[in-house]
């Protein structure tokens, strides 16, 4: 018999169930596959809630940019297809020794540490993410590194400008890789999206339907979401958490009311930065794989630049990452890439 793997588990952010991935969760939903009545309680939670339910959606015939984008049912469809990927991780493979995820990928990671439970956890997701969306503002995503995945010093440069032209009205919300994504009121992010030169065909990138997520204009949805959400939603995590600023959350001791002050509080209104998230992670638990749950497959760039930042296992450039992925069993291993997700069933 061979030896476990041990495997850092990272879920996605808000911005991962777009066109490609209408019917993530029916297509992958195997048989015998755990998740199946979860999936069924949240359907419920939603009814009652009078909401579409997560399996409509995701089964819906056309992806409908009205629908799947709103942010209620898109922070649905992402947790409950981060879920499902995780309920069907090979356990007699893969030794799973910690879980973080990118902004809204952090409630994933509660979910599969166990610290948001049963549809509760749906009644959070979906709450959190009404509140968020009603909030100011809007959020725009910048490259910081040249083609190589090497630091681009001018790129840098500009960006730190436009934060200080626009001081109070224009943030850092999340560190992402080799990407800063800003947040900031409407105005500020569009003098700054004009102020900053193209590059790439796409940048910079306005998110569609996203607030200015991780930046003091969420304190009031921080507010009430603290408010409105008892500490009774939250338990002690299963597994060891690393959350937004790169602490570790110990599986079994972590308390639940630290848990929910930081969730629902400083996460809300707060930069994430998911690329130290990634790297206090690898360096605390030294992974042998590292594994990306769906819906798609959009967090490999950003954890390889996070990587590469570090140099971790000798990692300079892309170059470096592409040719390490072709190994037989590659470090990182994406669940929303078939065939890589067979090597973790």
């Amino acid at each position: 018999m061979s030896q476990k793997k041990t495997a850092l588990v990272v879920c996605p952010g808000r911005g991962s169930y777009n066109r490609a991935e209408l019917g993530y969760i029916k297509q992958h939903m195997a048989a015998g596959n755990p998740f199946v009545q979860q999936l069924a309680d949240f359907d419920a939670r939603r009814a009652e809630l009078n909401l579409p339910t997560v399996t409509a959606l995701d089964s819906a015939s056309q992806f409908s940019h009205a629908a799947h984008v709103k942010a209620e049912n898109a922070a649905a469809l992402i947790f409950s297809a981060g879920l499902a990927d995780f309920a069907q991780i090979n356990r007699d493979t893969f030794d799973i020794v910690a879980v973080t995820g990118n902004s809204m990928g952090w409630y994933t990671a509660l979910g599969c540490a166990g610290v948001w439970q049963g549809p509760d956890s749906m009644q959070l997701v979906t709450g959190m993410a009404q509140l968020t969306a009603s909030a100011a503002g809007a959020q725009f995503i910048y490259p910081l590194l040249t083609s190589d995945w090497q630091p681009d010093l001018d790129k840098h440069s500009l960006l730190a400008e436009q934060l200080y032209l626009h001081q109070g009205a224009l943030f850092m919300s999340i560190a992402y890789g080799g990407y800063a994504v800003l947040a900031g009121t409407q105005s500020a992010v569009q003098q700054a999206m004009q102020a900053l030169p193209p590059c790439d065909d796409k940048f910079p990138l306005l998110l569609p339907g996203h607030a200015a997520f991780h930046s003091p204009l969420m304190q009031s949805a921080a507010d009430q979401a603290l408010a409105r959400f008892s500490e009774s939603f939250f338990v002690a995590p299963q597994l060891p958490l690393v959350d937004g600023r790169g602490i570790v959350w110990p599986a079994f001791v972590a308390q639940p009311a630290a848990l929910k002050v930081y969730t629902l509080g400083q996460q809300v209104y707060d930069t994430f930065y998911f690329s130290r998230a990634v790297q206090v992670a690898v360096k605390d638990f030294a992974p042998d794989h590292i594994i990306l749950l769906g819906p798609g497959s959009g967090l490999g760039g950003a954890v390889a630049q996070s990587l590469i930042e570090i140099n971790w296992q000798g990692l300079t450039c892309k170059q470096d990452f592409s040719d390490a992925q072709q190994a037989a069993l590659p470090f990182v291993l994406s669940m929303g890439l078939p065939e890589q997700r067979q090597q973790l069933l």
